[in-house]
């Protein structure tokens, strides 16, 4: 029976361009960090409430390199440009892994959970967050507004809590917790909003490629951007983050 072909919505090399940019943007002395900075501080929270002191771990997508100083310890740092998180990882055994805005965007998503997992030491944690279902909701119409009547997808799929707890049920995670909750942020103009987010690394990494939409489709999304806006001219957006949470199993004998 020849192998299921897994769906090729997102593009790697799209991914690691938009990595590339990320790197390039975050120089900046303005350069937006907020949405990793929000997973930091809830990978911290969460290893502090559950008194996990890992020994060894592994740490991946945290390009402030915070993290690495908050967990202490024997800790290794890796982007996806040296770690293919849909392959199965070179190393192992580790007490804790810590995934960060980085899993909406594989193609395999069980499969990466899989290789997290595999990745764990018996009774070893892993914290993933990524931005997930509900996030820019604003962006979202005014793309569609831009398009007119022929949308295009500028924005990628996206997982949601339900999704979230039946993927780490079907890659074999133990004590699996899936929560989430929002970042609201304020926007004076458009073009700070596609800032943000290329600073960031969230940009489209989508295999197929949305045509550009063209002096007139930009009118359009600046003129939807005015209509969202309150009185004070800003739109509020919104990004969910979903964390993942949970352990390799022990061995039973």
């Amino acid at each position: 029976m020849a192998s299921q072909q897994i769906p090729q919505i997102f593009s790697r090399k799209h991914r690691l361009a938009a990595r590339k940019r990320l790197r390039h943007l975050r120089a900046r002395p303005d350069a937006a960090r907020y949405v990793l900075e929000d997973m930091v501080d809830e990978v911290e929270d969460r290893l502090s409430f559950t008194r996990h002191g890992p020994s060894r771990s592994l740490v991946v997508g945290d390009w402030s390199g915070r993290l690495r100083t908050l967990i202490g310890g024997d800790v290794i740092g890796m982007d996806i440009d040296t770690l293919d998180l849909e392959q199965p990882f070179p190393q192992g055994d580790f007490d804790f892994i810590a995934v960060l805005g980085l899993l909406d965007t594989v193609n395999d998503l069980p499969g990466a959970l899989v290789h997290i997992r595999n990745a764990l030491s018996e009774g070893g944690m892993a914290i993933a967050s990524f931005i997930g279902a509900g996030s820019l909701p604003m962006l979202r119409q005014i793309m569609l507004a831009a398009d007119g009547d022929r949308p295009a997808a500028r924005i990628h799929p996206m997982v949601d809590v339900r999704a979230g707890a039946q993927l780490l049920q079907r890659a074999g995670w133990a004590d699996p917790v899936v929560d989430s909750h929002a970042i609201r942020v304020s926007y004076d103009s458009l073009q700070r909003l596609i800032e943000d987010l290329r600073a960031q690394g969230l940009g489209n990494v989508l295999a197929s490629r949305a045509p550009g939409m063209g002096k007139a489709g930009l009118a359009r999304a600046e003129a939807k951007f005015a209509e969202l806006a309150g009185e004070d001219g800003r739109v509020t957006e919104t990004f969910e983050i979903v964390t993942l949470t949970g352990r390799r199993p022990k061995a039973r004998f």
